[in-house]
């Protein structure tokens, strides 16, 4: 019986190569020891670089907000104060803030709170005020009318203390646009067409992220206001 001897397998053919590029197999080889897939030798690994200029500002932007920070969130500018005592029973707060600006907008003057009502702020100016005022109308200050202060609900003899006593409030007046326009609640509420839907959508805005929102709708005491504090309630937001 004749012996059949299994006969040698052709060689492959070498792949091909476009001109000027290097060999497939080196290819591979600097690729995958970059971390760099096959299937993409166009990636590059080195990382693109920014202007000095615009390095150095955002650092320094960086460290700017740093100094200030309070509450944990760099979107709330400002300084700490610590324990307040409060002059009558109910009253002061024990690790009050001092805010002077909120999601890039500054308060009209320092106001003392506690960091939930800071928070608060911050998102109502982040999320609501920039929605109520249009782009082209910008807002750059409120208007601040009261913040803590140790007294009773609309200063009334007899009466429990208001939110404004435990640096849970903030009355705000106003606001200030980009243009130098000076919006009030007291005029702007029932004047021009424009202003008042901007001044009726902040009110309406500021209900969620405040538990108590009171306006010129609500009585006698906040006619040239807005009244918000974080005071919770089990129905929800109280809104008027």
């Amino acid at each position: 019986m004749a012996t059949v001897r299994p006969q040698p397998r052709p060689a492959a053919a070498p792949a091909r190569q476009l001109p000027g590029s290097a060999p497939l197999r080196l290819q591979a080889g600097a690729n995958a020891a970059a971390g760099i897939a096959f299937f993409a030798p166009e990636a590059s690994i080195k990382p693109q670089i920014r202007p000095p200029a615009i390095e150095g500002r955002a650092f320094f932007k960086r460290r700017h907000l740093g100094k200030g920070t309070i509450c944990g969130d760099p979107g709330i500018q400002g300084e700490p104060v610590g324990r307040v005592p409060g002059k009558l029973k109910g009253c002061g707060l024990p690790d009050a803030v001092r805010v002077r600006s909120v999601a890039g907008v500054r308060l009209s003057q320092p106001a003392v709170m506690d960091c939930t009502t800071a928070k608060a702020l911050r998102r109502w100016v982040d999320n609501g005020i920039r929605l109520a005022f249009r782009p082209g109308s910008k807002v750059v200050e409120l208007k601040v009318a009261a913040h803590y202060a140790c007294r009773t609900r609309n200063n009334r003899p007899g009466a429990k203390i208001s939110e404004h006593g435990r640096g849970r409030a903030i009355d705000i007046s106003g606001f200030v646009l980009r243009d130098g326009e000076i919006v009030t609640v007291a005029k702007g509420w029932k004047s021009s067409h424009r202003t008042r839907k901007m001044l009726q959508r902040a009110w309406k805005t500021a209900c969620g992220p405040f538990g108590t929102v009171l306006g010129p709708n609500a009585d006698r005491y906040h006619r040239d206001h807005f009244h918000l504090d974080t005071a919770r309630y089990r129905s929800g937001p109280y809104c008027r």
